[in-house]
């Protein structure tokens, strides 16, 4: 017969599995994640995945890591504190979150704004579509409806996520490419 002490032992053993499994698909993955991607990579149910959520940030808090969990919107990424941009900025040479079409259109964005959706859809083609979803689920963009489209314009998360100073640095920081991907 097995003593509750050795189920207890069995239940840390596996939650400290489970820990480690997330850390790792947060790691790699270097974007951010909705509670089903999390699922699918993890094989865990979503309430045990909010609770060892919940337990990675606190232990990346507890130990005061240059790591930090972030959620937005119900999307969750691993990524570096802000205090830290400059350095990994200079290893890493920028974000690789976004894909080359999307970061043409959030350049586009960035440099008209604020400019109609209907306008960027014109411009990049209706992949566009996905590209503000994603922007907006991120909390890059701001999208206020005028008339039968929305005008779309930066956030101030924009400037933290870039880390830039201001308008002049994101117009020089993006390169704005018109072509279709």
């Amino acid at each position: 017969m097995t003593s509750s002490k050795t189920l207890n032992e069995i239940d840390e053993a596996r939650e400290k599995e489970d820990l480690k499994k997330l850390e790792a698909v947060f790691f790699v993955s270097a974007r951010f994640l909705n509670m089903q991607e999390l699922i699918s990579y993890t094989d865990l149910n979503p309430i045990i995945l909010e609770e060892l959520i919940e337990k990675l940030q606190e232990k990346y808090d507890r130990e005061d890591s240059a790591i930090e969990i972030i959620e937005k919107n119900g999307l969750w990424k691993m990524d570096v504190r802000s205090q830290y941009y400059n350095i990994i900025n200079k290893l890493a040479g920028g974000k690789s979150e976004f894909t080359k079409a999307e970061q043409e259109t959030l350049g586009i964005i960035a440099f008209k704004q604020p400019i109609k959706q209907s306008e960027i859809i014109n411009i990049r083609g209706n992949k566009a579509y996905e590209h503000i979803k994603k922007f907006e689920d991120v909390g890059l963009i701001k999208k206020k409806k005028i008339g039968h489209t929305h005008e779309l314009s930066l956030s101030d998360d924009f400037y933290d996520y870039f880390t830039f100073q201001g308008e002049n640095a994101v117009q020089e920081s993006l390169k704005i490419n018109n072509t279709e991907e």
